[in-house]
């Protein structure tokens, strides 16, 4: 069923009597991929060449892989790796890039950030195992996160890791670690503090606990190697980055009168992403309401997905802002000879993957809204997990050639499980023809904590697979894998 008239206009969508977007394929390909009409991904060129030009080899790759599938970029995330560095390098005598590990389950951009010269931030022993089978030298991998069992510190000190020091208590069962062991243990340390901006979080120490802290460190300084501090911020503000580091100079004074050298400072990640043009993403913002959503909610929150800034324009206002005493945060850096480490994994990720689901049927419901389902669930598009929504729009690609229609489908898209809430979006989505079974929906720039974060075998269904398509957009994959098995 086309678009009834009670269900309102999208925003950014033209029902104004102008034709809708035409699909676009290669001529000899019978597939066509149609643009996305209000929210449309910003895509880098070869994957939009991939998409728009190819189409049919995502059928083909669908047809034999599998509904939901992740395909993979490393080789993007490696541009994305020497475009941060570059902005790194005019500005710091000093840097590391820590990827972080946690926004994506793949190897290989596990793989190719570690060939493309960074470190690792962990969270867990199985991403600590995975970045060492991966080819990662120990001592740039830098595990961060409050709870790390006496299993998880003991290979963190065996590998020579860098360990992040959430909390006074975490201190303590590290001591004991090493009190255990032989005379020769020894742990390369980072203390985690709390901004003022981050003080009903449940991370980082307090200011006094920073000094206690530092006290406890110079008393055992042939066990304990004090490298320096860290924090981490939500939010994506540079301005809040620079708050915190104001924040820390005094403990970095109060460091060195104990005879301890701070050498870095890691502030963590939250360098933002551009998913949409900021004007459509401003504009559906202020026009959406209650009946653009089958649930009739607005989500209180989005991720900011019409950035103005991207990664690098983020860093370069953060490395430029004033700091203390009004000094430049990168000259602040320079002046204390203090290396500026970042832990940076959705703005890596950033382009790097896009998830494709089958359509199995489009059914129109008894207030005459549609939903389309699909292969594959929520929990491989996780936003509506967390009350929000992925604004981007999916690309259709239809497997036929087909007409655009007369009006505007307008249709929310649900998973194939027996939950009435798995739903991978309640925004309704005007598409430009009917999909049909078998067309497939492209989520684009899934690599950044969307597609594989809750992932599961509900219903029995197998993990989602992931392939790794060729540099430069070629149309040639093979499995993701670690150890041979396909993922």
């Amino acid at each position: 069923m086309l678009h009834d008239t009670h269900i309102p206009v999208l925003p950014g969508t033209r029902l104004d009597g102008r034709r809708q977007p035409s699909p676009r394929s290669h001529r000899d390909d019978p597939a066509r991929a149609w643009e996305p009409t209000a929210l449309a991904p910003l895509l880098e060129p070869s994957i939009s060449d991939f998409i728009y030009r190819t189409p049919g080899a995502i059928v083909d790759l669908v047809r034999q892989y599998g509904s939901p599938l992740n395909l993979i970029r490393p080789d993007i995330l490696q541009r994305n790796v020497r475009a941060m560095r570059a902005v790194l390098e005019r500005h710091t005598r000093h840097h590391e890039i820590f990827y972080g590990a946690k926004v994506n389950k793949s190897p290989a951009l596990v793989r190719a950030a570690i060939d493309a010269g960074t470190g690792i931030d962990v969270s867990s022993r199985h991403e600590l195992a995975d970045a060492l089978r991966a080819g990662g030298d120990a001592r740039r991998i830098c595990a961060s996160g409050p709870a790390k069992t006496q299993a998880f510190h003991a290979d963190l000190v065996q590998h020579g890791a860098i360990i992040s020091l959430d909390s006074s208590q975490e201190l303590s069962a590290l001591e004991d670690h090493l009190d255990a062991g032989p005379h020769s243990l020894r742990a390369r340390v980072l203390l985690r503090y709390q901004p003022t901006l981050s003080r009903n979080s449940r991370f980082g120490m307090s200011p006094q606990d920073v000094r206690d802290s530092l006290r406890r460190l110079a008393l055992r300084p042939q066990q304990l190697d004090f490298l320096g501090f860290h924090f981490h911020l939500g939010g994506y503000a540079f301005e809040d980055r620079v708050a915190a580091l104001i924040e820390l100079a005094d403990f970095i004074g109060e460091a060195r009168r104990l005879s301890l050298a701070p050498r870095i400072v890691n502030v963590g990640g939250g360098l933002p992403v551009r998913y949409v043009e900021s004007d459509a993403y401003e504009m559906f913002l202020r026009a959406q309401g209650p009946d653009h959503y089958r649930n009739r909610k607005v989500p209180a929150s989005f991720y900011p997905y019409g950035n103005r800034l991207d990664a690098c324009a983020w860093l370069e206002q953060f490395l430029n802002a004033p700091g203390k005493d009004g000094r430049r945060v990168s000259d602040f850096l320079a002046h204390h000879d203090l290396t500026l480490a970042l832990e940076p994994g959705r703005s890596l990720a950033d382009q790097a993957a896009l998830s494709v689901f089958a359509i199995t049927h489009v059914k129109t419901l008894v207030d005459g809204r549609c939903v389309i389902f699909v292969e594959g669930s929520s929990f491989s598009a996780c936003e509506t997990w967390f009350a929000s929504e992925f604004l981007l729009d999916p690309i259709l690609i239809s497997r036929d050639a087909t007409k655009p229609a007369d009006d505007v489908l307008l249709a929310y898209i649900a998973g194939h499980s027996c939950l009435d809430e798995d739903v991978l979006t309640n925004r309704l989505i005007a598409f430009p023809t009917v999909p049909q079974p078998g067309d497939l929906l492209v989520y684009a720039n899934t690599g950044g904590y969307q597609m594989d974060l809750l992932e599961n075998e509900f219903h029995r269904h197998p993990m989602p697979r992931r392939l790794v398509l060729d540099a430069g957009g070629g149309t040639r994959a093979i499995p993701d894998t670690l150890d041979g098995d396909l993922r």
